[in-house]
């Protein structure tokens, strides 16, 4: 048996994580690498958000394998990772490799973030995979729960978590600085990428660096077309999860983290309708949260395609005011004061009228990927790990898209035409996945895969 194999399996008690890591206290990883030991990291896809995900696993440790889909990206990182052991296949890599991997990156697109991410970590191997968590709901919560019976570290990349402004934000909204908060909004500039767009139906010759049917993955057959790689599969249901899941997970961070946004007992979506095809472009969706023991009842709004909330909720904020209004950020209204947060991560907050906001006592982190390092070697657990933060964060985020998809409407484009289609309110049983009143939208909870790509096990 390897080195490499026998230091996975040490096991290793450390204290959970202090002040500041708000949604359920974390449980340290049982499979740790001792301190000064090398981190030997695989990357599963090496272009895009990948790149720096694996620049910043070879910082930190040893890049022994790289795969993409993509001959021309996995020869550009090869340059980078020269005694990497390169593929085009994460499942041969993965299991080729298994003895001489202790961590996996995963940043690919959306289907195919469990089917990887799931295969490496029934391996062993400590995982880190890029927002959104996962394509669907179900496979969410499986994440979790593999990496909890695993006892691997884990972090999915919404670097907004490790952001002070966020912490600190977060923190004054449990100590009560805005008082009883009774809703939330959260809007976005996205998307960036072609909506409403119909199927294809011209097949144009699959460039010769480009290994298709690894791109498919779990998603069912088409055929190749420029319209899907290599950036606008974001916009397409089979292989992306759209607006709400591309940005979601950065500008609802601290919502999430300062209210407990996990769970939500009821969604509705109005948009300009679908075709089952690409997502809209644009929607406004309506989560609704029963009370805690920690705060009472609230509505969430979340606005994509430059959708913005009521100018007047922003009124009297000094950060980005008037005509330089972000087109991207979040509310918390609060019944005291109103917290402000322009921008994508949660970097700069006020509390509007107030001149400075109060201090407060936060875990400060080393860095996002360095939180999860810090796991690996045994330390407490990154913030944004999958059981306890980010794969209940995804599931609430991928549950607007059950909303968008009940508002499909007849022969919709998704174009914005002026039509506005509004769908079925879903009832959401959280603790058994199941939309009570819905039971049109639950292929998209719990999906089909194609063979070789299945989720478990």
């Amino acid at each position: 048996m390897s080195q490499r194999t026998n230091r996975r399996k040490f096991l290793k008690t450390t204290t959970a994580v202090g002040a500041g890591y708000w949604v359920a206290g974390g449980v340290a990883p049982k499979q740790s690498i001792a301190a000064n030991e090398q981190i030997a990291f695989a990357a599963v896809g090496v272009g895009g958000k990948g790149t720096s995900d694996s620049n910043d696993a070879s910082r930190n440790g040893d890049m022994v394998a790289i795969c993409d889909i993509d001959e021309t990206t996995l020869g550009n990182a090869a340059k980078r990772f020269p005694k990497a052991k390169k593929f085009f296949d994460y499942r041969k890599m993965l299991d080729e490799m298994a003895k001489s991997i202790d961590a996996v990156t995963v940043s690919t697109p959306d289907h195919s973030h469990a089917p990887a991410s799931l295969r490496a970590m029934r391996q062993g191997m400590h995982c880190f995979t890029q927002k959104p968590l996962t394509h669907t709901i179900y496979e969410a919560r499986l994440m979790g729960e593999v990496a909890r019976e695993k006892g691997l570290a884990t972090m999915m990349g919404n670097q907004g978590t490790a952001n002070s402004g966020l912490r600190h934000a977060a923190t004054l909204v449990q100590n009560g600085e805005i008082g009883e908060v009774k809703e939330a909004h959260v809007w976005t500039n996205r998307p960036v990428w072609p909506s409403g767009l119909k199927r294809p139906t011209d097949t144009p010759q699959i460039p010769s660096s480009v290994h298709w049917n690894e791109f498919l993955g779990p998603a069912r057959e088409r055929p190749y077309h420029p319209s899907y790689h290599p950036f606008k599969w974001r916009g397409w249901w089979d292989f992306g999860t759209g607006a709400l899941g591309d940005m979601a997970c950065h500008t609802l961070n601290m919502p999430f983290a300062a209210l407990e946004l996990r769970d939500p007992i009821s969604v509705v979506a109005e948009s300009p309708g679908h075709n089952g095809e690409t997502y809209p472009g644009w929607s406004i969706i309506t989560f609704e949260y029963a009370a805690t023991e920690k705060r009472g009842p609230i509505t969430l709004k979340w606005y994509d395609g430059l959708k913005l909330p009521p100018e007047e909720l922003r009124s009297g904020a000094t950060l980005r005011p008037g005509e330089g209004a972000s087109d991207t950020g979040s509310l918390l209204v609060g019944s005291k004061a109103t917290l402000y947060s322009p921008g994508d991560y949660a970097a700069e907050f006020e509390i509007i009228g107030v001149e400075e906001p109060p201090e407060a006592e936060y875990e400060e982190s080393p860095g996002h990927f360095n939180e999860w390092v810090r796991a690996i070697k045994g330390g407490a657990p990154a913030m944004s790990n999958f059981p306890d933060y980010a794969g209940p964060l995804s599931e609430t985020i991928l549950l607007g898209n059950l909303a968008v998809w009940a508002a499909r409407g007849e022969d919709a484009t998704g174009e914005s035409d002026g039509d506005v289609v509004v769908g079925k309110k879903i009832e959401w049983d959280a603790k058994n996945l199941v939309a009570t009143n819905a039971p049109e939208v639950m292929p998209i909870v719990n999906k089909e895969y194609r063979d070789g790509y299945g989720i478990e096990g």
